[in-house]
């Protein structure tokens, strides 16, 4: 009869070798796992809040975008946008306070967006943005300093954008 420990094979001795492999892979994966954790707990602080809100309050987005067609860019075209205010509901939703002509009126409509921070930086997402049109719109934009750029798409295109915020004196 074969003892115990040969039939179980997680009973056997382990080499040197395979102990240490084993201790460094815990001590990596568990300092990941804290990183990982840690990093989705964190959240804005309040001056990181604050200058997010003075960048997009009375503010000018104006710069280029460009779609994408069969896998290639194509040429860029200008595009600018109004945003007259930020407003946090919550936890990471906000409202985006846009001016847009529509219709031949000008109207301020609140866009809901979930904001995200990496690090520092602030990723407004929109996800399937109608504005009282049938097609849907999408968008990751990430704003740094007094610049802008992302990612956007409808149903049938998409492409990028970049450029600069600017603010209207009060």
């Amino acid at each position: 009869m074969k003892p115990l420990m040969n039939s179980l094979p997680f009973l056997r001795p382990i080499s040197r070798r395979r102990c240490f492999a084993a201790l460094v892979a815990c001590v990596f994966g568990s300092r990941l796992l804290l990183a990982s954790a840690a990093a989705q707990e964190a959240s804005p602080t309040p001056e990181q809040e604050a200058k997010f809100i003075a960048t997009l309050t009375n503010a000018t987005l104006k710069g280029r975008y460009c779609g994408i067609k069969d896998g290639a860019l194509t040429p860029e075209k200008e595009d600018s946008y109004t945003i007259v205010s930020v407003t946090k509901l919550g936890g990471d939703k906000w409202a985006i306070n846009a001016r847009m002509a529509y219709g031949g009126k000008t109207v301020d409509l609140p866009i809901p967006a979930v904001v995200k921070w990496a690090g520092d930086t602030p990723v407004m997402i929109f996800d399937k943005i109608s504005m009282g049109t049938p097609r849907a719109y999408s968008a990751r934009v990430m704003i740094y300093e007094k610049t802008y750029s992302g990612w956007w798409t409808a149903p049938d295109h998409g492409g990028l954008l970049t450029g600069i915020i600017t603010n209207a004196a009060q």
